[in-house]
């Protein structure tokens, strides 16, 4: 199994964009992956909020996170699907995301990430499931 220092190192180094979003992977376990986007001005859109865009990139980055934290370096999965649900305005202030895998198979990982606001960790901001194909 992976650490998650290792997890946001593959990450970071196959995608850039991740190291511009300063995404941190804080914890992998066996119940999943807690992922945070520090909060930034350059993230916010208009209406003074964490950016969709942000939110989605967080997610889909969690789930990889939790994928690669149970089969090790499987840098060829990519997601096949994303559906999110934008709840409530996200604070100004860190993004988190709690990700874990609802099912496994040799061909797919269905995951679920819950996405909140770093000091209301019981509101969430929004609820995201997803679909991760593997690589044969």
């Amino acid at each position: 199994m992976l650490t998650a220092q290792e997890v946001q190192d593959v990450i970071h180094a196959g995608l850039p964009m991740a190291q511009d979003l300063d995404l941190r992977i804080e914890r992998l376990d066996s119940e999943g992956v807690l992922a945070r986007v520090p909060f930034s001005t350059r993230l916010v859109r208009p209406g003074g909020t964490v950016s969709g865009p942000t939110m989605m990139a967080l997610a889909d980055a969690a789930m990889y996170a939790v994928v690669m934290g149970r089969l090790g370096r499987v840098e060829m999965a990519v997601t096949s699907n994303l559906n999110i649900n934008f709840l409530v305005k996200p604070q100004p202030v860190d993004l988190l995301a709690d990700a874990r895998i609802l099912r496994l198979s040799k061909r797919q990982a269905v995951c679920e990430v819950l996405l909140y606001s770093a000091g209301n960790e019981g509101e969430l901001v929004a609820h995201v499931t997803g679909t991760y194909a593997l690589p044969l």
